[in-house]
């Protein structure tokens, strides 16, 4: 049996769903399924969901529409099924759900296709029963120790392979521990010494390689000289790859051009003070005096004479923003060319240890041209920066402008010479390498070589080629007889199928519409169509409906077929006498309560009352069913011969906010199973929650409609003249109008919308509805005996006078 889903995440609606700290009671024990488990849950809370987990263990398969799903189930036995283990586990299941039902009624979906077949045991057939006692004959008993006929047969061919598979892999082994060993062994082996055979990765599988080279009528083996020769040439160092030097990019002429503009810009000469702009140095000395005194003196602190309004009128137009912006300009030239310098006299450092020694006197010829370069290239540079400097003592004068010496070139070319010398470096350094290479890789292959002349390769390989032979044949013969064993299998499962009787797994469905529903207008037949190239037949089931294939079927049809032929489905060959655990996810979809009953009427007798269940789940959304459902009792034969009854349990599926979660199911909903009761109990929470959150934010959201059937149910019964109306809400509220107003905007607009689509898109009010919740809770209180009895119906405490 199922005891719990420990875990869900991530599938469909349920979110890191735990099960010990979701279903634990009062002493902090959690909560097991049993025998018969009865689930609630309201439409898209995630019955559905929970029925796909189980089917997943039914076809083996999981959805590719959820992303990363995962999931425990523990078994009464303590062992979990994951997503990953879905095809390990052995409890035969079968599931009801709308998957089930796309998969096996294809006709609900497209009114041409057919229903899956299943098939019943049929009436015995002697001729073909002796056939298969003849083939079983044949094959003889496999029991171990004991086997006859073809199985005798394969038990001995079976003994000869194991035995020629043993001799050659222990000699194959015996060579591979001889070749792994000089591969790898930390003594003889080749990859423990790269420095001389070039290869720190060797393995056996690269041995084998060279095995190959070794053995080939092309490999000539190195002298005792070439093997000096080249024991020498790998003792020589090679030096690191240097690093690919990138050349800057240099912006003299960009540099150039931006100074000589601002050096030669003309200043504005309007408004502009005649001693100032003759001197340079009293023009600086005004300048730097004016944010010493303005707003701060009314005198000069140097020869304190008053400074009118006037003259300060003609300080600001002399000082104006035009010259400012100038300086700032060139403030910013001088910065952009320190940066130039910097990188000028940065880029290049030259180091020479990571160089060939052959290359030294290359590298001091280079080292002084460099130095040269950069010197020139930065007294270029300074020649700007002095130019700059002048025409920002003298802001107000323009001036001209002195072009430098280009010296950019002279360093880029330094750069390039020191790219090809790192290039013509690397280049040796791959010689070299290629060289060493070619040298270690003969030093390995004459090893490799001497290696397998000390181990006697040839004849050992030799033996190993024998052995082989002597396996291929015992595995021939070990095939042949279990082809045969196969083949003679097949057919006795043939013959069984022929045994096997479609047209009574739709005399079945029949059997469950007719008797239990009276339903004798659609009925079910099987049709059997031929097979091109085949002498058997192909049978389909057909709904029919007076003589003819019937279409356009109602949903309540639809539903009453669609359970029928799951309830017979369990009879047939693959399910029969297996005891299966079952999951039925709400099966009166569109019924009405005639029908409602006879589903419950049917899942008795057909299932509880036979016992062909090791374990029941039933889901649904109806309170009405619910109120059958508990009346699923029923007894088993114990392991002690004694009859034992079943054990239900009760849960209750929730959905908060985005993410579903299982409860224990209230007492109240299990003893007093009525909408009514459960309607008020929504409403009467919403008028006591305080603080709003993610937990109980639904009960506000889902107040309009739980109000409305509330005050369906109530008034009809008040006023069974009448019912549910304005005049009868406005009885129900007395001589207050505002509460029944607006009761009657909640149930109009939030419950239907009424056609405001803004108001859908729109958070719940929440004030409006505990304000509704709490004045209707009020008027109740007014029958204080009717109300204490609702109150105890939901399992809440009793009020003794008016709380609201």
């Amino acid at each position: 049996m199922i005891r719990k889903f420990k875990k869900i995440d991530n599938f469909g609606i349920f979110k890191a769903f735990d099960w010990e700290s979701e279903l634990c009671d009062q002493s902090g024990h959690a909560r097991n399924f049993q025998h018969i488990n009865i689930i609630y849950g309201r439409n898209y809370s995630g019955k559905t969901t929970l029925s796909r987990i189980v089917r997943s263990l039914e076809t083996g398969e999981i959805s590719d529409k959820f992303e990363r799903p995962s999931f425990s189930i523990e078994l009464a036995d303590g062992t979990c099924i994951t997503q990953d283990t879905i095809t390990a586990h052995n409890k035969k299941m079968r599931v009801f759900n709308e998957d089930f039902v796309r998969e096996n009624l294809r006709f609900i979906t497209n009114p041409d296709d057919n229903i899956e077949p299943f098939a019943i045991l049929g009436d015995d057939n002697n001729k073909i029963e002796k056939k298969i006692e003849e083939l079983e004959t044949e094959l003889g008993s496999k029991q171990v120790g004991n086997e006859t006929g073809l199985y005798f047969q394969k038990s001995t061919a079976n003994k000869k392979y194991t035995e020629a598979f043993e001799s050659h892999k222990t000699a194959a082994n015996g060579l591979d521990k001889k070749l792994g060993d000089k591969a790898t062994d930390t003594k003889i082996g080749i990859k423990y010494k790269s420095e001389r055979f070039g290869d720190q990765n060797y393995n056996i599988q690269k041995l084998k390689q060279d095995i190959e080279i070794v053995e080939s009528s092309n490999y000539h083996s190195i002298t005792d000289e070439q093997k000096a020769q080249y024991d020498e040439l790998i003792s020589e160092k090679a030096l690191q790859a240097i690093a690919e030097f990138q050349i800057p990019i240099l912006n003299f002429q960009d540099l150039v051009t931006q100074a000589e503009n601002l050096v030669t810009k003309k200043v504005s000469e309007s408004d502009k003070i005649e001693e100032l702009v003759k001197s340079a140095v009293l023009n600086r000395w005004v300048n730097e005096g004016r944010p010493l005194h303005k707003d701060k003196r009314d005198k000069c602190a140097f020869c304190d004479n008053s400074i009118s309004d006037s003259r300060w009128r003609e300080l600001e137009k002399h000082f104006d923003k035009e010259s400012e912006q100038l300086k700032k300009d060139i403030d910013g030239l001088i910065k952009k060319i320190n940066t130039e310098q910097n990188l000028a006299s940065s880029a290049l450092s030259i180091e020479k240890p990571i160089f060939y020694s052959k290359f030294d006197e290359k590298l001091d010829k280079l080292g002084s041209t460099l130095k040269d370069a950069v010197s020139k290239y930065e007294e270029s540079l300074n020649t700007l920066i002095r130019q700059l400097n002048f025409r920002k003592e003298n802001i107000l004068n323009q001036t001209s402008f002195e072009d430098p010496i280009d010296a950019s070139e002279n360093l880029l070319d330094v750069w390039r010479s020191y790219e090809l010398l790192c290039t013509e470096s690397n280049n040796f350094t791959s010689s070299l390498n290629d060289e060493q290479k070619k040298a270690k890789n003969a030093l390995r292959l004459k090893e490799v070589s001497d290696y397998l002349i000390t181990i006697g390769y040839k004849d050992q390989l030799s033996s190993i080629n024998e052995l082989k032979s002597k396996l291929d044949n015992a595995a021939q013969e070990k095939k042949r007889i279990e082809d045969e064993i196969k083949q003679k299998e097949e057919l006795i499962a043939s013959k069984k199928r022929e045994l096997k009787d479609e047209e009574k797994g739709a005399k079945k469905v029949n059997e469950y519409l007719n008797n239990f529903f009276g339903h004798q207008f659609l009925t079910l037949e099987a049709k059997k169509e031929d097979i091109p190239g085949e002498e058997s037949k192909q049978i389909r089931f057909e709904v029919i409906r007076d003589g003819k294939k019937a279409y356009h079927l109602s949903e309540g049809e639809c539903s009453l077929l669609a359970f029928c032929y799951f309830l017979a489905k369990l009879d047939d060959v693959d399910t029969r006498n297996m005891k299966p655990i079952i999951w039925i996810d709400d099966p009166i979809s569109s019924l009405d309560g005639n029908h409602i009953f006879f589903v419950y009427s049917l899942l008795h007798e057909e299932i509880i009352s036979s016992g062909k269940f090791e374990q029941l789940f039933v889901s649904t959304h109806n309170l009405d069913f619910l109120k059958y459902l508990q009346r699923l009792e029923g007894s088993f034969l114990g392991q002690d011969a004694k009859l034992k009854n079943y054990q239900k349990a009760y849960f209750i599926i929730i959905r908060q906010d985005k993410a579903a979660t299982i409860k224990p199911m209230p007492e109240y909903l299990k003893k007093y199973v009525t909408e009514f009761n459960y309607l008020f109990h929504q409403v009467l929470k919403c008028s006591r929650i305080e603080d709003i959150d993610d937990t109980n934010y639904i009960t506000f959201y889902n107040f309009a409609n739980n109000a409305r059937k509330f005050f369906e149910i109530y008034l009809y019964y008040k006023y069974p003249d009448q019912g549910m109306t304005e005049e009868t809400l406005k009885l129900f509220f007395g001589e207050e109008r505002i509460p029944a107003v607006l009761t009657g905007r909640i149930n109009n607009e939030y419950s239907h919308l009424c056609g405001v689509f803004e108001r859908g898109a729109r958070p719940v009010e929440v004030p409006e509805m505990q304000v509704a919740a709490k004045q209707i809770i009020t008027r109740l209180q007014e029958d204080m005996e009717q109300f204490n009895a609702l109150l105890k119906s939901v399992g809440e405490s009793v009020a003794m006078e008016t709380t609201c």
